[in-house]
C-alpha cells in the first residue's frame, strides 16, 4: 500500500526545512505514524525521529457564473510534518 501520496512543497514548509530539518507530506488517511515514518525512511533513506499528524476536512466553495451559482468541496487529506534527526536532508529537486 502506498502510503505518502506527495510532498507539500511550499514557502512555509521550506523555510520548517531548512530551520528545523521538518518536511511535509500528503498521506492517506489511514495512515498512522509508524507507518509514515517507515515510508518516509525508505523512500528517502533518512532517519526520521518524530511524525506529526493533520486531517483537513474538505471546504464548501461556490463561484457565480452566467449558468448561476455553482456549488462544490475541496477534497479532505491527511498531512504529515516528519522532523528527520540531525545532519538528514531530504532533496525533492534531485532528480528534476
Amino acid at each position: 500500500m502506498k502510503i505518502i501520496i506527495k510532498p507539500v512543497i511550499t514557502e512555509k514548509m521550506a523555510g520548517l526545512g531548512e530551520k528545523m530539518n521538518r518536511y511535509g507530506f500528503v498521506v492517506i488517511k489511514k495512515a498512522n505514524k509508524l507507518q509514515i515514518k517507515k515510508a518516509v525512511e525508505e523512500l528517502y533513506g533518512v532517519d526520521v525521529e518524530t511524525v506529526n499528524t493533520m486531517n483537513y476536512s474538505g471546504k464548501g466553495k461556490s463561484r457565480f457564473t452566467k449558468a448561476g451559482v455553482i456549488a462544490g468541496r475541496t477534497s479532505a487529506y491527511k498531512k504529515a510534518i516528519v522532523t528527520l534527526a540531525a545532519g538528514e536532508t531530504i532533496d525533492f529537486y534531485s532528480n528534476i
